[in-house]
């Protein structure tokens, strides 16, 4: 399970809208093996160094995107991260994408959400937002 703040992820999908009206678009999250799959608006949810979300929007030379690391697996923050990120993201790199359409849904739906929980199994991931 991770957790993110409703508020970061909000600021993230904004960035990621600038980015892209900026700098012509969205990047592909299959870098570039399959064209046009993938090149709209959403996030990255990134396991490496760490699990986060990231921003989508195309970037130019040198620009960071934004990103929000998960609260249970953040290094900065946590030094048991490498540990959580193996048992519930597994021991490789990886990127999922989430589509904006279908995540700004569920968080419109609960507007007193203060997270957005993600719950991944080797099947499936679950988006929950949820109130603390």
């Amino acid at each position: 399970m991770f957790t993110f703040p409703v508020a970061k992820v909000r600021e993230i999908f904004a960035r990621g809208q600038s980015d892209a009206a900026a700098n012509g678009g969205f990047r592909n999250p299959y870098y570039g093996l399959r064209p046009g799959e993938g090149e709209k608006p959403g996030l990255w949810l990134v396991g490496d160094e760490g699990v986060y979300l990231l921003s989508n929007g195309k970037l130019t030379e040198g620009q960071k995107a934004l990103l929000c690391y998960a609260e249970e697996c953040n290094p900065s923050t946590n030094p048991d991260y490498w540990h959580y990120k193996r048992q519930h993201f597994g021991g490789d790199d990886g990127i999922e994408f989430l589509d904006a359409v279908e995540v700004l849904r569920l968080l419109d739906a609960m507007p007193d959400a203060t997270h957005l929980r993600v719950e991944m199994t080797e099947t499936s991931l679950s988006l929950i937002p949820n109130r603390r």
